[in-house]
């Protein structure tokens, strides 16, 4: 059994929380004899990326030459002065083309040419992003070119701690990005609104990879598990790559998609100035009204994203509720989005939406007394309330599959749940 590479940070504040740091620093002695393999599908590269073999001279002695592309530079500026002909430079643009486009560099980039002993430049490497190049190989007047990697690391992270505003502050206060926090936050997008529902004392784990390049973080891996203790009520999700599809998902431990109908919120860290009511005192006419929506406050301009995958069936100027969109999903539901400043890109009549993308932008258009969104669900033609209605999970787990899900996850249940089994001796 390998070992894992680990780092663990805990977020703690006041003695009350002391209960939660040594939890975590058990988890830690846990970590240490953590089998890798059982939470990674692959030790080293992030998983998506596609690869083929670095393609290398067998010529020995090779000299290697190193060049920073400038801006406004080309790589055919810089490989002339390494003895390419314009016809070579041609060639190699067309042969290298349906591998990677070298009209398309960026600037700051490392560009490597490796020479043989007689001054003859026989391989070119290209930094592509920070894990990895285009090697091309030279034969005569041919080239062949390849996607490679520089050989990575990846670490297991266990992190755990109190939420005391947003995650995304809770994990900068750790000293990670706001990518984590992002992507923490989505995972319990469908069932938490984290501007209304978290509570302070709300806590976290997670279990995730993190990637190094010659020991420089370079980025994050997946969120292998998770969990979030909101208002006593605990939501985890673990990752899990089905067999049938080879398609990744999150399921809670019963193997129940994460994934719902609808997300929680249109519109990420906002907040919530009137709710769904039969009864409202109009902020404009002074009247009392049924207000049939959820009204979410938010500087002009933030984007609004659509709650699920449908069809967009009104764009334009509404009378009192200015600019909207009205979308139709499966189901028989539809959803509206008011007072906006503008619209999405490609938003129009007949466009396909996935949930998550953005179809307008907050605005006070129509009769608004400042920058909201109004966001509004219908079913069968009916308005229902968007923050009780219960919304049914999409893309269960096969029958056949759970008993393998559940053997899949079991290490990281048991560490989420009670670390102290893990010290046990045969649980693993």
């Amino acid at each position: 059994m390998k070992a894992a590479n680990v780092q663990i940070k805990i977020r703690r504040k006041k003695k009350k929380r002391l209960f939660l740091l040594a939890f975590c620093l058990l988890a830690l002695a846990v970590l240490i004899f953590f089998p890798v393999e059982l939470v990674l599908k692959k030790k080293g590269e992030p998983e998506g990326v596609e690869v083929a073999p670095a393609i290398k001279a067998d010529v020995p002695h090779l000299v290697e030459y190193k060049e920073h592309l400038r801006a406004g530079n080309t790589i055919s500026e810089v490989i002339s002065n390494y003895g390419f002909t314009p016809g070579e430079i041609h060639t190699l643009y067309e042969q290298t083309k349906p591998v990677y486009d070298l009209r398309f560099i960026r600037a700051g980039r490392e560009f490597r040419l490796f020479a043989s002993p007689e001054g003859k430049i026989v391989r070119l490497e290209y930094d592509i992003d920070d894990t990895r190049y285009l090697s091309i190989q030279r034969s005569g007047e041919k080239f062949s070119a390849a996607v490679a990697t520089h050989p990575v690391q990846t670490e297991v992270n266990y992190l755990c701690g109190v939420i005391e505003d947003n995650p995304i502050l809770t994990f900068n206060e750790l000293g990670e990005a706001d990518a984590l926090g992002l992507a923490f936050s989505d995972l319990f997008a469908w069932d938490i609104d984290f501007y209304v529902d978290l509570r302070q004392g709300d806590t976290f784990k997670v279990i995730l990879e993190k990637i190094y390049l010659k020991g420089k973080f370079v980025g994050y891996g997946n969120i292998v598990a998770a969990e979030l203790v909101n208002r006593g009520k605990v939501f985890q999700a673990y990752r899990f790559v089905r067999p049938d599809t080879q398609k990744p998902g999150y399921y809670d431990a019963e193997g129940k998609s994460l994934k719902k109908e609808f997300i929680k919120s249109p519109i990420k860290w906002a907040r919530i100035t009137s709710r769904f009511s039969q009864r409202r005192l109009h902020p404009i006419h002074q009247v009392y009204r049924a207000h049939f929506g959820v009204d979410y406050a938010a500087p002009v301009g933030t984007p609004v994203q659509a709650t699920a995958d449908g069809t967009v069936i009104h764009v334009g100027f509404n009378g009192a509720s200015g600019r909207m969109v009205r979308i139709r999903h499966k189901n028989a539901y539809e959803t509206m989005y008011l007072h906006l400043r503008g619209y999405g890109p490609g938003i129009k009549v007949g466009a396909r939406v996935k949930s998550g993308d953005i179809v307008g932008y907050v605005g006070s258009s129509g009769e608004a007394t400042g920058p909201h969104l109004d966001y509004r669900i219908k079913l069968k033609g009916r308005y229902i309330n968007p923050l009780s209605w219960k919304f049914e999970p999409v893309e269960p787990l096969k029958e056949e599959l759970v008993d393998d899900f559940k053997r899949h996850i079991e290490p990281c249940r048991v560490l989420l749940e009670n670390p102290l089994l893990l010290i046990s001796p045969g649980v693993l």
